[in-house]
């Protein structure tokens, strides 16, 4: 394995504080590591002697586990700082940051407001941040769908990948990984629960050969030769009062049989998990042989001991 470059932001809040070259690094280094743990190789250390602090105003169980993994493999010790309303609760963002910027190396942080984590980072010139996911945007996540996508299509460029359901934090993300790696997005969502336009003109100010972002309020078409069909639950973590509105709303974006069946054969299925099965995705499409939702589960860890070490250095 080639010796990794380094990032040239010191944070990772979006997918769009990666260049081209850096987004490809990752995933060719997460690939990588990925082979040497299957091999029972976890020589790459890059954390000694570092620690890194969890900063989670959510509750999680992927993104938890697979960065406490990925910090301990790298050869680093973990600060589980678990302190209600983490960020602006107890105190100013401003001042957490300051604080463990004398004692980590970096903090990985999952929070509502993606101003709020851009605050905490812009006030440390040192601390290295993670977006382990706002309200806005899900990098991390995007990064291993990338990874799965790689393992299972190739190269990506000119692949069609869609999103069915709210224009929401993941749909942003893989919006802007698609679209950096050539990809057509299309993201189908009920009117007034479209992805927003200013991530539209995100993804495609960083497209890259011939990468395509839609929206439309039709999954039938939508879903239409896509080689991948992703959805994800229909409310989001501080939306629960709006849920019994958004069950009814979204009822039409369900994933069941007969909406992949207008995808094609072989179509994947993917989502971020957690599911509500009978909701956004029936049984019969979670355990179909075209799911890839373990394995994109699985990346989670991959991809994020990629970037703790393109971060490092």
């Amino acid at each position: 394995m080639s010796r990794a470059q380094k990032t040239s932001s010191k944070d990772f809040l979006s997918l769009l504080d990666l260049t081209h070259e850096e987004l490809d690094e990752v995933l060719d280094l997460a690939a990588a590591l990925k082979t040497d743990r299957a091999a029972g190789r976890l020589s790459v250390r890059p954390l000694s002697g570092k620690h890194v602090a969890l900063l989670f105003d959510k509750p999680s169980l992927r993104t938890r586990t697979t960065f406490v993994i990925a910090v301990r493999e790298l050869g680093g010790e973990v600060i589980d700082a678990q302190v209600e309303g983490a960020l602006g609760g107890r105190e100013s963002v401003e001042d957490v940051a300051h604080n463990l910027e004398r004692w980590v190396w970096g903090a990985v942080v999952r929070t509502f407001g993606q101003a709020v984590l851009e605050k905490f980072a812009a006030a440390s010139s040192r601390l290295h941040v993670v977006n382990a996911l706002t309200d806005e945007e899900h990098p991390c996540q995007a990064l291993a769908d990338m990874l799965t996508l790689r393992e299972k299509l190739g190269d990506l460029a000119g692949r069609m990948l869609t999103f069915v359901g709210d224009g929401n934090n993941v749909a942003a993300s893989l919006a802007h990984a698609g679209a950096m790696l050539g990809m057509h997005v299309r993201v189908a969502s009920p009117a007034g629960y479209e992805l927003p336009p200013a991530v539209v003109t995100g993804a495609q100010a960083v497209a890259r050969g011939g990468g395509t972002v839609t929206t439309t309020n039709d999954p039938i078409e939508a879903v239409a030769s896509a080689d991948a069909v992703y959805t994800d639950g229909w409310t989001s973590m501080g939306q629960e009062s709006q849920a019994e509105v958004r069950e009814r709303v979204f009822q039409p974006y369900q994933v069941n049989e007969a909406l992949m069946a207008r995808a094609g054969a072989g179509t994947f299925f993917m989502h971020c998990l957690p599911a509500h099965r009978g909701l956004e995705v029936t049984d019969a499409v979670m355990d179909s042989p075209t799911s890839i939702i373990f394995d994109q589960a699985e990346n989670r860890l991959h991809v994020q001991k990629a970037l703790l070490t393109l971060l490092a250095g």
